[in-house]
């Protein structure tokens, strides 16, 4: 399933919502496979690992549409997930 969503591109900043709530976000991550650590942030920030890479990146507390874009094209260059995944799981 996953090859299928390998050429879909990630959305525009005009396709994204104006700002989303971190805990839905973080929970359609974990459902996705990412090891979520609220404590390896800094103060009100959590860190989410892929497994298989090892790599991480740091989620804000807030995550306006543009925050929200760097997120997404760290998580597809990380994991190979997409928006359209991550959407799925909300």
């Amino acid at each position: 399933m996953k090859a299928k969503h390998q050429s879909i591109s990630m959305p525009s900043l005009s396709e994204l919502p104006g700002e989303i709530k971190r805990k839905k976000f973080i929970k359609a991550l974990r459902r996705l496979g990412f090891v979520i650590d609220e404590r390896g942030g800094d103060g009100s920030h959590y860190k989410v690992t892929w497994p298989s890479t090892q790599k991480s990146l740091t989620i804000p507390q807030k995550l306006p549409k543009q925050t929200l874009k760097y997120v997404l094209d760290e998580i597809k260059e990380y994991s190979n997930i997409t928006w359209e995944d991550i959407k799925k799981e909300f």
